[in-house]
């Protein structure tokens, strides 16, 4: 439970407080898509059709069961990408001009990145004001976070100058672990005030809701994690 839950989670949640928001799904096993509920087998036309240059991001927008959020969905095409665009100059900022036309219709646009360094995250974070980092309560996971914050760094240097880290967040956070204190303390040793307050728990439910083609505020809106991204939502906002 990291990028995508938190992804649908948080966009859900902006939604649910008011703002008009726009989830990307642009990670070619389309997860967020499915999880937001849409059913990818029956889908004409996704984010690569307009990453090729096929369509208008406009004509990408589906609406969602939640009130004020729309997505542009994904589908295992999104692969190819990758090797159609190897050659084409500007390829890292094919993103940021498909995105441009319709920026301006929402208040926050969420993007669902790959799991790894690929042209399609770079696409990503070139079109992207800020990233959110969500950071697992697990051993491991502070070396992956070092290693991201350089890429972020170099993408700053090179192809975004006004891109930052809005924060990192704890998910999968577990009480009753040593552990979790852990890895939070230790985050907020090396990172200081980029660590958000909001802590997501570990959680049967946040894990249960995707299978349902939901977020958890339709899933299940009274439980803990419902409440964890709406808090999460509120200091997004804040900062």
């Amino acid at each position: 439970m990291g990028k995508t839950t938190t992804s649908i989670n948080l966009a859900a949640a902006l939604a649910q407080i008011g703002k008009s928001t726009l989830l990307v799904d642009c990670d070619p096993q389309a997860n967020a898509t499915t999880g937001i509920g849409i059913d990818k087998t029956t889908l004409k036309q996704n984010l690569y059709h307009g990453l090729i240059g096929d369509v208008d991001a406009k004509d990408l927008i589906h609406t969602t069961a939640v009130k004020g959020l729309s997505v542009i969905p994904a589908r295992v095409e999104l692969i190819g990408f990758e090797v159609e665009m190897m050659a084409h100059e500007g390829r890292e900022l094919v993103m940021r001009e498909l995105l441009e036309e319709i920026k301006d219709d929402y208040d926050y646009i969420v993007i669902d990145c790959p799991p790894s360094l690929s042209l399609l995250t770079l696409n990503a974070m070139a079109s992207a004001d800020s990233i959110l980092v969500p950071l697992q309560s697990e051993f491991y996971a502070l070396e992956g976070l070092t290693q991201l914050i350089d890429t972020v760094k170099r993408i700053k240097a090179s192809l975004n100058p006004p891109l930052r880290i809005s924060g990192i967040l704890l998910t999968m956070f577990d009480r009753r672990t040593n552990l979790s204190f852990q890895v939070a303390e230790e985050a907020e040793k090396h990172f200081n005030d980029l660590v958000f307050t909001t802590r997501i728990p570990r959680s049967v439910r946040l894990s249960e809701a995707p299978s349902y083609g939901e977020p958890i505020f339709t899933y299940d809106p009274s439980s803990v994690g419902a409440k964890s991204y709406l808090a999460l939502a509120q200091e997004v906002v804040e900062r």
